[in-house]
Parts: structure tokens; sequence; C-alpha cells
């Protein structure tokens, strides 16, 4: 792991750049004594610097916790493959059309998962060696990527997922092993995310502690207090 940079931001959170051979990540501590790891990814590979999730990254370091996340292949700085780019403008003409978009999306995030997974569990490997983290490890965000991370790595500990973004076929089935503890937050009125399909792989997952917090409003409307929660869940599970 090379640093590429760092700074200590305004409420005394270290915030540093750094890059895994191709792979670009953000790493915020605070405090002196080794902590927990959370790693944090954003619906779909969106970008690390996104400010919703920065958000939720300095929330959680505010807590005592050391919080990472990466850029997926194809996201934020990262070329980007040609097929994704066109099942992107596929998926943008589908929707202005009103057409079925099902089919879009699994040409898009079923190979974005594939393509993720094995470079998060290479930047765990490393972050875990940093005397500054201790584990154990929790996971927030994109659900689809954490089911299938949750699975593959006994490392993580505790997920925290957001339901309102498309998971593959295959990663629903996937679902059935996952058995981490698990908090589930729900948009009740999400635009692009049948709340039954969400309500379906929540009965799915085969975690003996999982927990599901529907709130009304849209994609955007998760309430802030959802943060303190999400703190204290993996204060449960990782403390």
């Amino acid at each position: 792991m090379d640093i590429t940079s760092e700074r200590r931001l305004d409420d005394g959170i270290l915030e540093r750049e750094f890059t895994l051979g191709e792979i670009p990540g953000t790493l915020w501590t605070s405090g002196s004594e080794p902590a927990p790891l959370i790693l944090v990814a954003h619906n779909n590979g969106l970008p690390r610097r996104e400010p919703r999730l920065v958000a939720r990254a300095r929330h959680s370091a505010s807590h005592g916790y050391a919080v990472a996340t990466i850029d997926a292949p194809g996201c934020g700085d990262r070329p980007r493959s040609a097929a994704a780019e066109q099942a992107r403008a596929d998926l943008r003409r589908a929707m202005k059309a009103g057409e079925p978009v099902d089919e879009i999306f699994e040409s898009l995030v079923g190979p974005l998962v594939d393509d993720a997974v094995p470079e998060w569990r290479t930047a765990l490997d490393a972050l875990l060696e940093l005397p500054e983290i201790s584990g154990p490890v929790g996971y927030s965000g994109w659900t689809a990527l954490g089911i299938r991370l949750a699975v593959a790595d006994p490392r993580i500990a505790a997920a925290g997922l957001f339901a309102g973004g498309y998971v593959p076929r295959a990663v629903r089935e996937e679902a059935r092993q996952m058995t981490v503890p698990l908090l589930f937050l729900l948009q009740w009125d999400d635009e692009g995310n049948p709340r039954q399909r969400a309500l379906d792989l929540f009965d799915a997952f085969g975690s003996k502690e999982k927990t599901l917090h529907a709130n009304p409003g849209g994609h955007l409307g998760t309430p802030a207090f959802e943060s303190e929660d999400g703190s204290r869940f993996y204060d449960r599970h990782l403390r």
C-alpha cells in the first residue's frame, strides 16, 4: 500500500489517499488506538469521493472506527470498459422509454460485482496489516457487493446494506449463504427498487440476526438518524 496524500480534516479525522497497484482508495481514522475496520461501498460502484459515501465514512470514523473505501474497476477515475459503457447507455435509453431494465442491469451489475470482490479482498489484506487497524471488520453500503463479500470472506463480521440497488439473480441466491449479523435499510418508496423484491431478499438472507429498517420516501431519503442506529449496530458486533 502506497499512501499518496494525507490531511487532517476540521473534525480531527485523518484522511489518507492510497493506492494498491491500480486500485485507488481512501482511509479515514481518528484517535491513536487500533480500531475495528468498516469497509464502505456505494451502490453499483459509484466513485469513492461521492459526497454521501464520504459523509457516512466520516461519521463512522468520528465514532472511533477505521473506515476505508476503494474505487471498483470501471468506477471513479478508473477506465471504464466498452461493455459497461454500452450497458449504461442502454439503461438510460430504456428507463427514458419506460422499457424493462432487469436484463440490462444484469449485464452491468453482475460483472461489476465479479470484478470488484477480488479487489476489495486485496484491499482488506493490506488494510489489516496497518498498526492502526485491529479488526474485526464490518461492511456498509452496496448490497450486491456486500452479499458476495460476506459470503466469500470470513473476516466480515457484520454488514449494513442499503436496499436501493439492483442485485443480480446469482447474488440473490448467494444471500441464503450469508450468515453474519445484518442491518438492512429500505426506502419504502424507492423509485428504482421494487419494494417486494427488497422484502423477498431480506427474507432470503440466511443470517440468524437480521433487522429491517423501512422508512417512507424515495431513493435518497434515508433519514439521518439511521447513521446513529448503524453506529449502535456496529458497536454491538465489532467491539
